[in-house]
């Protein structure tokens, strides 16, 4: 006779059980380990209540019981742990149901609004509010506030996905307090559908950003719970060594409970390439991640590293490894190459014994190498920027085999339109110029990753020529890329050819909000195609409402592609997390500028956790900022090319270095105008007027990155000008 039984934690029971002791937690450890083993061992005391037949109680210990709901014979979901004497009072608040729009088991606690409200007392049916510190006898009656959500019928909420128990409740909110505390019980999708329409967001636009994109796509059975367990909206962990270690505090939330629209596209099935995009925070290197996880476990068993996971930089590909590792283990890591993409492309340059041992240049230096080469060979006909831009973009980065080719490329963001005999200038120009920097024994990443394109290129069509035996099969059977933004046209054609075209070949996520170098694609261009097969994400975890409004006005008046040929904007990007107003301050100098700093971090307790970082828009500005530290007897660290350089003190850096980093308190200075965007790029307004363009947006990206890298509080600072990126709402707002 079978004894054991099933038994899965939904996400809300966790948030209960990390509120525990120590003790607690490992006695809801034990507690979960004995009921998969035997539900009926007599000391669990497993009883339905109140003769419920599915929702049961079962005991932890002296002082705590588990809320069960049986889904099936013996399939539990532990929904809930509470102290003994709560499951003896009262569990007729509890209700459970399946969500007709999701399809996900909810269980919902329907105490009433109002009774545990910090600093005030609320009658069920008076409409006075009586302070809690005051005499009722001398309170005046004022009018009890209109309806939050009266606007709306009991049809439309519950068509967006709201929690029907909850409908009386709801029509009784009046206030923003009594909104925060019934959603801090509330389901998933009830919080995400109030909070975007108490924000003023239209019933539409709610149905389309948050309510469609968790909707179930077959049909659901009200009584099905057994299939309502499975689907994505019911967030669950069912695995025993996963809930240890969550339970002595060594996971993080992201390494169990995924948010349903997450989830959906981590277990998707995509006949092609497939895209996932989203604002800063929302969870794009989250899924990718599980992605990757999932794609690892349909591996049949092997040795092998069927699967690629890159990045752009050194430091995002370190953490994606430390990720992953926590994520699924070393046994899982075996199977994937994790690589940034310079790095990944230098390993096939390498193998190939094509790099002659030259010295790699930065990209960064390129401008300077082409105005060193047009002065030595006397051709001053053309503008060095120009040139080097056009190179590295179009030449290199189409993987350019010849003049008639380039005579035919398509040349997009670059500006200027060039004439046949133009073409051929440049591309006489072009060969000279990589003679030299041969001669030079130097190259560029940007040249490394165009040869190991066309390596790769050949490669994969010396594999369709020969017969299915052939031993130069795909490098990859998937290929998963976090900040796709970033990669250049080069690195698309490499990965192309790294894995041949099919069911779940390429996985890609990325903002192109948050692009920070000058790499503009059209995947389909590059045999990458990803339309019908795109999504976005919108809920941010990373920052508050507050922040996220005010980081949304810096991106005021640009339009941004979609990596495809066509627009993206960043609707219905959200957050349901709360703090303070950002605070922008000005100064006449930069040397009063740095005395606000100090200021603001003596302000914060001189914080040297690592939780507070100072973000500038230049090196210089850097070492001034390091040097009013130190000064100040605050230690300070820089934040290089690999991230900060040690975990402590108060890290400083440029807006490049803060990709991928995230900190409790931000503050973002020097941004005035001249610096953010750069004085520089105003010699292309009438020269290059696409180019000022793409390079202004580029800088806007920067800010509005930095922005987002705050989860709690964000200053912004300047001196003399602020930058015309900070909006007058949000210049009028600094502080005295």
């Amino acid at each position: 006779m079978k004894t054991g039984a099933m038994l899965r934690m939904l996400d809300r029971a966790d948030r209960e059980v990390m509120k525990l002791s120590r003790a607690d937690k490992g006695a809801v450890y034990e507690f979960t380990h004995k009921f998969r083993h035997n539900p009926d061992n007599p000391g669990l005391h497993l009883k339905s209540l109140h003769g419920d037949s599915r929702l049961m109680s079962a005991r932890i210990n002296r002082d705590y019981r588990a809320l069960l709901l049986n889904v099936a014979e013996r399939d539990f979901l532990l929904v809930a742990v509470k102290h003994r004497s709560e499951v003896y009072d009262d569990l007729s608040r509890y209700a459970y149901r399946i969500n007709r729009v999701t399809g996900g088991i909810e269980v919902i606690d329907l105490a009433p609004v109002g009774d545990s409200i910090v600093g005030r007392v609320v009658s069920a049916d008076s409409s006075v509010a009586v302070p809690a510190v005051a005499d009722p006898s001398v309170v005046e009656p004022r009018p009890r506030s209109q309806p939050i959500f009266g606007h709306y019928s009991d049809a439309q909420l519950l068509e967006l996905g709201v929690a029907e128990p909850l409908l009386p409740q709801i029509r009784a909110l009046t206030t923003e307090a009594e909104l925060l505390e019934l959603l801090d019980r509330a389901p998933q999708l009830t919080t995400d559908v109030l909070f975007a329409l108490f924000d003023g967001k239209t019933y539409e636009e709610v149905r389309a950003q948050v309510t469609d994109p968790v909707r179930a796509e077959e049909p659901i059975d009200p009584e099905d719970f057994e299939a309502a367990v499975a689907r994505p909206a019911t967030q669950v962990t069912s695995d025993d060594e996963a809930l240890q270690a969550m339970l002595v505090e060594s996971f993080g939330r992201w390494q169990i409970f995924l948010h349903p629209t997450q989830r959906k596209l981590v277990e998707r099935r995509y006949n092609g390439p497939a895209r996932v995009g989203g604002g800063p925070g929302t969870g794009k290197t989250i899924v990718a991640l599980h992605r990757v996880a999932y794609l690892a476990r349909q591996l049949p068993p092997g040795t092998d590293k069927p699967i690629l996971l890159t990045t752009f930089n050194r430091n995002l590909a370190a953490d994606l490894r430390t990720r992953l590792m926590a994520l699924g283990g070393e046994e899982l890591v075996a199977r994937v190459d994790i690589v940034n993409i310079d790095r990944l492309a230098s390993r096939v340059v390498s193998e190939a014994r094509a790099g002659g041992g030259r010295r790699v240049v930065n990209d960064n230096d390129v401008p300077q190498l082409w105005a060193d080469f047009l002065i030595e060979t006397g051709d001053a006909g053309w503008d060095a920027d120009f040139l080097a831009a056009e190179w590295t973009q179009v030449i290199l980065g189409q993987v350019l085999n010849s003049r008639t080719d380039y005579f035919k490329a398509r040349r997009p963001n670059r500006g200027r339109s060039l004439n046949r005999m133009e073409r051929d200038q440049i591309w006489r120009l072009a060969e000279r110029f990589t003679t030299w920097l041969e001669g030079q024994g130097i190259w560029t990443w940007r040249q490394i990753a165009e040869r190991a394109a066309r390596l790769e290129m050949d490669r994969a069509a010396a594999s369709s020529a020969e017969s299915s035996g052939s031993r130069h099969r795909p490098r990859y059977r998937h290929v998963v890329v976090d900040e796709a933004q970033d990669l250049s046209a080069a690195h698309w054609k490499m990965l192309r050819a790294m894995v041949a075209s099919g069911p779940d070949d390429m996985f890609l996520t990325g903002d192109t909000h948050q692009r920070i170098y000058d790499n503009h694609v059209t995947l389909s261009s590059l045999g990458i195609n990803i339309r019908g097969r795109s999504s976005r994400l919108t809920l941010s975890y990373r920052t508050t409402r507050q922040i996220l409004a005010d980081a949304l006005q810096i991106m005021t008046g640009e339009v941004y592609d979609d990596l495809d040929g066509g627009e993206e904007d960043l609707a219905g990007y959200r957050s349901l997390l709360r703090g303070g107003q950002p605070s922008f301050r000005g100064a006449a100098t930069w040397a009063q500028e740095r005395d606000l700093l100090a200021e603001q971090v003596r302000a914060w307790g001189n914080p040297i956790d690592g939780s507070v970082a100072l973000c500038v828009p230049t090196r210089e500005f850097a070492a001034d900022v390091i040097a009013r530290l130190e000064a100040d007897g605050l230690p300070a660290v820089e934040i290089g090319p690999d991230g900060p350089k040690q975990p402590d003190g108060i890290h400083v850096g440029t807006m490049h270095r803060f990709k991928g980093l995230e900190y409790q308190r931000m503050i973002i200075a020097g941004v005035s105008d001249g610096l953010v965007p750069r004085q520089l790029i105003s010699r292309y307004r009438d020269t290059d007027p696409k180019r000022y363009q793409r390079e202004r947006q580029r800088d806007r990206s920067l800010l509005f990155v930095a922005a987002t890298r705050a989860r709690d509080e964000l200053v912004v600072s300047w001196h003399g000008t602020p930058s015309p990126f900070l909006t007058s709402r949000l210049v009028q707002r600094q502080l005295p």
